[in-house]
């Protein structure tokens, strides 16, 4: 006798009505994989929270728009949403395109509400994925005092941003590798590979690479090619859907759930 297929856990899980939806905002990418890993992203914080709409919007390449989603929420009935920059550093983009962005919706959409969360970084939990895709590449907890890394971001022009790539590859000297040197995708120096042949001229006989970014794309990219050109013994993935990053989404989720964050009220 066949048997209706029973409804998701999550299904059955009424929404809580004092949750405005999450908004994701990722850069986007011509790159398939970058949608695609935002989209895993975004899909392990609906398991952590089941009863929370999230949405994603993406800047550039890739559909839906943010305006786009901000049009729907406010269209079916939404009246607050919490925007969230899918970045690790306050660059260029936290500070000018995402604001924007927002401010531009927030003047079209006068029934919603949208406060703005916190970029990513830094935090405990990025380090914690990080190290996860370092141990997941094939680096032992026990290889971490004969191995040099080199935290390889993305790259900015903005000095804010630079800096906390600098203070995170200090923090990460302190938990036990042997060196640590900060490399950039683009825009700053040095480059992946000339990071790698530093750590080699220094004496440090086995090397691994850890790319600072979330998703794949043209500049992990560049990073791995570079890794593998300088003779990297070792290549970490992206951080894309790890659980502690998916976890630090819904935290600056919740602390974002603040009236006085409001775009509204930012924006006078």
């Amino acid at each position: 006798m066949h048997r209706p297929a029973l409804p998701s856990p999550a299904a059955t899980l009424p929404r809580r009505r004092s949750a405005p939806p999450l908004l994701v905002i990722a850069h986007g990418s011509r790159d398939p994989r970058h949608a695609a890993a935002v989209h895993a992203l975004t899909g392990r914080v609906r398991s952590l929270r089941p009863w929370l709409r999230v949405e994603t919007g993406f800047l550039d390449f890739n559909a839906p728009s943010v305006p786009q989603v901000l049009e729907r929420l406010a269209a079916q009935g939404e009246r607050d949403v919490v925007a969230l920059p899918l970045l690790l550093t306050r660059a260029f983009h936290a500070k000018a395109d995402i604001p924007a962005v927002l401010h531009e919706a927030s003047a079209r959409l006068p029934q919603l509400r949208i406060s703005q969360a916190e970029v990513l970084g830094p935090s405990p939990l990025l380090l914690a994925a990080l190290q996860r895709r370092l141990y997941e590449a094939g680096v032992a907890p026990g290889d971490k005092r004969s191995t040099g890394l080199v935290l390889a971001s993305a790259g900015s022009t903005d000095p804010e941003a630079i800096a906390v790539i600098a203070e995170i590859a200090r923090e990460l000297r302190h938990t036990g590798w042997c060196a640590v040197r900060p490399a950039f995708a683009s825009a700053a120096l040095p480059r992946t590979e000339d990071a790698v042949r530093t750590l080699r001229a220094e004496g440090v006989r086995r090397v691994a690479v850890a790319p600072y970014v979330i998703a794949p794309g043209f500049l992990p990219d560049r990073i791995a090619r570079g890794a593998r050109e300088a003779g990297a013994d070792v290549t970490a993935d992206v951080l894309g859907p790890a659980p502690e990053l998916a976890r630090l989404l819904v935290e600056r989720y919740d602390e974002a759930r603040v009236p006085a964050r409001a775009v509204r009220a930012l924006a006078g």
